[in-house]
């Protein structure tokens, strides 16, 4: 139940930034913009996710199986936006893999960290820049860089260092073994879980070459800026001018906070993020509020019902290698 309490606060946080705006302002807003140039928005966006899905192929060795990699990437992408910290995005990404890509989990989970890695790093590098380049956001940039490189340095323990993500989860398993869950069942994840972790580092070792990190730093930055071009295209929709160099700080800062907020996929915390860091950058209330909502109605919710629509069909098959990473079929039988 208490999923549904944190997304009825995330729900509660727009509506608050609507009624903020109010109602007929952000329809008359909204109204008012450039139809063609949000069309724009939502291909830049796709295409972004696209180059998302290529990234993901390339790191399983599959990258010109583009449409299943799409399929994947926007199924993980679903279930992280649904998740607190999207920390749902990479084990589904990593189950969907399985069924789709026909890859290993270990293999899957390599994958999504090491997206996850150079994401971080693309965003700690570009705060600490940001720091120096905007005194006025300094101390929240300076904040956001630490927590993202202190979240890189954990992502390298798990990812690349077996010793150490074993250590780790053995330090959590003991609390996995209060809860309310048949012995034979928590025993069966262990031993999962320990095998995982060594084929998901075995896997990420494998793939770590200074060719391969090289085109993992272009295809994180391209990520990273092509979702700035479109919130740069959402505000020249609603005709207003803005620097590439301030839409990229304001959209890092917005998703770092997205982040820490723990909501599921920042939602509520991300539009008032944006909204007041857009009104810090010179745009007034109510369009600020506008272009916020806008942006995250052309981004999150349609790759969300994308990815909907794509669950629906795998849905089955990814909780059946669920059950096989907690149930075996001897436990099965008597649950």
């Amino acid at each position: 139940m208490k999923r549904y309490y944190v997304l009825s606060l995330s729900l509660i946080l727009v509506a608050v930034l609507i009624l903020w705006i109010g109602p007929l302002n952000l329809l008359k807003e909204i109204g008012s913009a450039n139809w063609l140039l949000l069309l724009l928005a939502v291909i830049i966006h796709l295409l972004g996710v696209g180059l998302r899905a290529f990234r993901w192929g390339f790191i399983i060795n599959k990258p010109w199986d583009f449409k299943n990699n799409f399929v994947v990437k926007t199924i993980g992408l679903f279930a992280g936006n649904f998740s607190p910290v999207r920390s749902a995005g990479e084990p589904v990404t990593a189950l969907a893999g399985k069924k789709i890509n026909e890859i290993e989990v270990s293999e899957g989970l390599s994958a999504g960290l090491t997206e996850r890695f150079f994401d971080l790093v693309i965003v700690g590098i570009f705060l600490i820049a940001s720091s120096f380049l905007i005194p006025k956001i300094r101390f929240l940039s300076i904040i956001g860089a630490i927590l993202s490189l202190g979240m890189v340095a954990l992502i390298y323990v798990v990812n690349w260092r077996e010793s150490s993500s074993i250590m780790i989860y053995k330090k959590i398993h003991p609390f996995l073994e209060k809860l309310p869950i048949k012995a034979e069942v928590i025993d069966n994840f262990y031993n999962k879980a320990i095998k995982g972790l060594q084929g998901m580092v075995e896997y990420t070792r494998s793939f770590t070459s200074f060719k391969n990190m090289s085109i993992m730093i272009f295809l994180s930055i391209s990520c990273w800026l092509i979702e700035c071009l479109r919130l740069l295209v959402v505000f020249y929709a609603f005709d207003v001018e803005i620097s590439l160099v301030s839409v990229i700080i304001i959209f890092l800062l917005a998703n770092f906070i997205g982040v820490v907020s723990a909501l599921p996929g920042g939602i509520g915390s991300i539009e008032l993020s944006m909204t007041g860091l857009f009104v810090l950058f010179g745009v007034s209330g109510d369009l600020a509020g506008s272009i916020a909502l806008t942006d995250r109605l052309l981004s999150f919710w349609i790759v969300s019902f994308l990815g909907l629509i794509f669950s629906s069909f795998y849905a089955h098959e990814i909780l059946d290698e669920i059950k096989k990473y907690t149930l075996d079929s001897k436990g099965m039988k008597k649950s």
